[in-house]
Formats: structure tokens, C-alpha cells, sequence
């Protein structure tokens, strides 16, 4: 017997169609991405220097993935004419590139604070994307 939030968390699962999977996806395999990117500068920090290539590698996966999830948030924004996601994505993705160059600058007074914001709101970005479904096209227009 499925209680009313098994119920509903079942039924929201059933609704979302492939470009809501693959979006969620995406922002999943970013947020794991990113998390990584304190570890290795931490560890860099620690002493350990080949930790700043291990650095360098995660910031270019890292922003990669955010141009993919930016494809994959228009695919929602089109399809199912979701525009919050693209918003978010957008906006993440242009402070992981400020954040990259910064990096690659030295400028760490920008670098560091503007990577504990990025984290912070993929993080949000995470939750929100599990939270809410992404209705099927048929299913929204019915």
C-alpha cells in the first residue's frame, strides 16, 4: 500500500518524459562533477601539487556538462515549454565560465567565492529538478 507521497512521488515519475530524464540526468552527473572541485583544490591547498591538474581536469568536465545541461534545459524549454530551467542553467553556466577564466587568471578573490555560489545553486538546481515533474508534451496539453 503506497502511502499519499509514495503516491504522488510514483506518479510524477511516471509523467516525466525523456527530456525531463535526460535534464535530470545532467544536472545529476554536474552536481557530482562539481563536488569534486573543492576536494581537489583542498587538496591542493594541503601541499599535494599535482592536485591543481586533477583541478584543472574537473573545471574543464565540470563546464562542460553545464553546456550539455544548457542544450538539455532548452530541449525542456521548447518541448515542454518549461522555461525555469533554462533560466537556472543559464545563469550557472555563466558563472562556472567567469569562474573558469578566473581560475585560470589566479584570480582567486574572485575564483573561490564565486565556486561556493556555483555549488550552492546547482545544489538548488539539483533538488529543484527531482522535486518537480516534467509533464510529457501529451500529458501537458491534454
Amino acid at each position: 500500500m503506497l502511502t499519499v507521497a509514495g503516491r504522488a512521488g510514483a506518479d510524477a515519475a511516471r509523467r516525466t518524459g525523456p527530456a525531463g530524464w535526460t535534464l535530470r540526468a545532467l544536472v545529476s552527473t554536474h552536481m557530482v562533477a562539481i563536488a569534486g572541485q573543492p576536494v581537489f583544490a583542498g587538496v591542493y591547498l594541503t601541499g599535494d601539487y599535482d592536485s591543481l591538474r586533477w583541478h584543472a581536469v574537473g573545471a574543464d568536465v565540470v563546464t562542460s556538462l553545464g553546456y550539455l545541461q544548457l542544450i538539455a534545459a532548452i530541449v525542456v524549454w521548447v518541448r515542454l515549454r518549461e522555461f525555469w530551467p533554462t533560466v537556472a542553467t543559464a545563469a550557472v553556466v555563466a558563472a562556472e565560465t567567469v569562474q573558469y577564466f578566473a581560475g585560470l587568471d589566479g584570480a582567486l578573490w574572485l575564483h573561490i567565492p564565486l565556486g561556493v555560489m556555483t555549488v550552492a545553486a546547482l545544489t538548488v538546481q539539483f533538488i529543484t529538478v527531482w522535486r518537480r515533474p516534467f509533464p510529457r508534451r501529451e500529458d501537458r496539453d491534454a
